[in-house]
């Protein structure tokens, strides 16, 4: 195992009716900027229960509306805008994953002088940043408890990762009831999404992590058990429940303890992927996720072997490990397709011809994998394989 630092600052209330702790996160009579994607939030009352709350307390109530799946740079502009010339104390998030992404973002593009997408670029550093919180209505990104968050310049069509420690959530809210209403295929893309984040902190080179492993391997485990259990019956509770725990937990620090952090080229093709055609994230993930598996196993097949037998429980007795962990690639694939998880690229009518465009935006920022580092023909490749 490498040293390592967990930090991870976030209050997590979690549970049915723990909206009712925003009276102890918020101050009273705060300016708070409420931030929110479309209409979903007023149809299932989740929208009436926050607002209801701020007015207990005595907030000037201030409103962002129509957050894109993929957030966009335009709407982070229009959230600062709207922090600078109304003062704004404190940022509610009030959705998804892609909701909180952009509040962290107009949460620190707020306290620079500067254009937000410097911070996302990193051309110059988030110093500092509003406070703010979520109450979270989708289970996917796991941003509700982590200081990452992933925009995009439509006009460039670059979408970004980035993060800082200043943007963590002071709270968040995860009420599974919530996510009765969440539309099936957004509920496969979370489980997707979720697997994701839990096998690419799993591709890591770092020795003796057993523990690590082992966790990694039972969440996983867990989400293969639990994932179609939730698509035939998405009011349960219970199934709604473990769920979400599922999509924290991959993504709040936990899994990246003793590692090296894993190895996140996936996510990097598949921004570029989606800054290109805006496509749903979840989708993007599981078409390549089983075709970059594909591609590493080629040189070195022994952590997708570890997956195959330990996560989907195939039998190792008379193969080689190169078959061991073909049929675990194939094994992820096949799992989330039985989901509704879309298969190739052409499910999304996409095709070769912006491949250059794609691969190019891949390498916006240098280094791409690390259990295995990419070149851009390994990329090439793994997008011809996804057709």
């Amino acid at each position: 195992m490498n040293q390592f630092l967990q930090y991870n600052p976030t209050r997590l209330y979690f549970g049915k009716g723990q909206i009712e702790q925003m009276a102890m996160e918020i101050t009273t009579g705060s300016k708070v900027l409420v931030v929110y994607g479309g209409g979903s939030i007023k149809r299932n009352g989740v929208y009436d229960e926050a607002v209801g709350m701020l007015k207990s307390l005595d907030s000037d109530i201030y409103e962002l509306s129509g957050v894109e799946p993929n957030p966009r740079l335009t709407t982070v502009q229009k959230g600062v805008e709207i922090c600078k010339q109304e003062g704004i104390d404190f940022l509610l998030a009030v959705g998804g994953g892609s909701v909180i992404d952009c509040t962290k973002a107009i949460a620190a593009g707020a306290q620079y002088d500067g254009d937000a997408w410097d911070l996302i670029t990193g051309s110059a550093p988030v110093e500092k940043a509003l406070p703010f919180g979520t109450v979270l209505t989708l289970a996917a990104t796991g941003s509700e408890m982590n200081a990452v968050s992933v925009i995009t310049n439509w006009e460039t069509r670059d979408k970004l990762g980035w993060g800082s420690p200043h943007v963590f959530p002071t709270f968040s809210i995860l009420d599974p009831s919530y996510t009765f209403s969440v539309p099936e295929h957004q509920t496969v893309y979370g489980i997707v999404d979720s697997m994701s984040h839990a096998l690419e902190h799993y591709f890591h080179r770092t020795p003796n992590t057993p523990m690590i492993d082992g966790f990694i391997e039972s969440l996983l485990r867990t989400a293969v058990e639990y994932g179609p259990k939730l698509m035939e019956n998405q009011q349960s509770y219970e199934y709604r429940e473990t769920m979400m725990y599922i999509s924290t937990t991959a993504f709040n620090g936990t899994l990246s303890n003793g590692t090296d952090g894993g190895d996140w080229a996936t996510h990097r093709i598949e921004h570029a992927l989606s800054a290109v055609y805006d496509i749903p994230h979840g989708g993007g993930l599981a078409i390549l996720f089983p075709n970059w598996l594909e591609h590493v196993l080629q040189e070195d097949p022994s952590r997708v072997k570890q997956l195959a037998v330990n996560v989907f429980g195939i039998d190792p007795e008379g193969k080689g490990d190169t078959q061991l962990a073909e049929e675990g690639a194939a094994a992820l694939r096949e799992f989330w397709n039985s989901l509704g998880a879309p298969s190739t690229l052409k499910d999304y009518d996409i095709d070769d011809q912006d491949f250059d465009s794609i691969v190019e935006k891949t390498f916006i920022k240098p280094g791409v994998g690390t259990y295995k580092e990419l070149d851009k023909e390994s990329v090439r490749d793994i997008l011809r394989r996804s057709l």
